[in-house]
C-alpha cells in the first residue's frame, strides 16, 4: 500500500527484454539506501519488487498483466519515474490510499500553464472515469493528485502545484503522454457494491 506521495525520481537503466519479461534497474542515490531485496516499491505508481540492489540503483521484473496494463513496457534508458516506498503503519497518509495496481494507461490531452501552475486534462481509461468524481482523488504515475471537474466523457482537469511539478515526471509531460492512471479506491468498491445491487446480488452480510 502507498499513499501517491512521491519520495525522489529515478532514472531506468540496465534495460533487458527477455522472452516474457522484462528487467531494468532505476537509479536513485536517493532512495537505494533505505532498500532491500523484496521490497516493494511504486514505480510510476506500479507495485514492483526489488530483486537485486548495486552502489546506487535497483533492479526489477516485470511481467504480463503489469507490461500489459502500465507503461513499464515504454521505458528506454534515462526515463525519468516517480518513486515511493511502501507504506509503514506508522506514517501519515498526506495523500490517498494507493494500490500500486495501476488500472490502466491514460494520456495527456492538454497541458495549460496558468501563471505558475498547470492545468493538465487527462484522458483516463473508461473503468477509472466510471468512478472518477470532482474534487475526488487519481493516482497518475503514482502521484496522488485531486480532480479538478470532468470536461468531457472520460476527460478530467487536475491542477499541478510548482512542487509537484518539480518533483514529480509531470512536469516534463507533454501533450499525448502515456501515464499510469490508479482509480480511488473507496470509488472501486462503491462501484462494486452498486453493480452487484444492480444485478439482485446481495452485497453485505446475510
Amino acid at each position: 500500500m502507498f499513499t501517491g506521495v512521491v519520495e525522489a525520481t529515478g532514472d531506468i537503466r540496465d534495460v533487458q527484454d527477455r522472452e516474457s519479461t522484462r528487467r531494468f534497474s532505476v537509479e536513485s542515490s536517493e532512495l537505494v539506501p533505505e532498500l532491500r531485496p523484496g521490497d516493494s516499491v511504486a514505480v510510476d505508481g506500479a507495485c514492483l519488487t526489488v530483486v537485486e540492489l548495486a552502489r546506487d540503483r535497483f533492479a526489477v521484473d516485470v511481467i504480463g498483466t503489469t507490461l500489459e496494463r502500465t507503461i513499464a513496457g515504454s521505458y528506454r534508458e534515462g526515463s525519468r519515474v516517480n518513486l515511493e516506498r511502501a507504506l509503514s503503519m506508522e506514517q501519515r497518509i498526506d495523500g490517498h490510499l494507493v494500490q500500486g495496481h495501476v488500472d490502466g494507461i491514460g494520456h495527456l490531452v492538454r497541458r495549460i500553464m496558468e501563471g505558475e501552475f498547470w492545468l493538465m486534462d487527462f484522458r483516463l481509461p473508461p473503468e477509472v472515469a466510471a468512478l472518477t468524481v470532482a474534487r475526488g482523488s487519481v493516482a497518475i504515475n503514482g502521484v496522488s493528485l485531486t480532480v479538478s471537474e470532468e470536461l468531457a466523457a472520460e476527460v478530467f482537469r487536475i491542477g499541478v502545484i510548482p512542487y509537484t511539478g518539480e518533483h514529480t515526471n509531470l512536469g516534463a509531460l507533454v501533450e499525448g503522454s502515456r501515464v499510469n492512471v490508479e482509480g480511488d479506491l473507496i470509488g472501486k468498491y462503491v462501484g462494486k457494491v452498486l453493480a452487484e445491487r444492480a444485478r439482485g446480488r446481495p452485497t453485505g452480510p446475510a
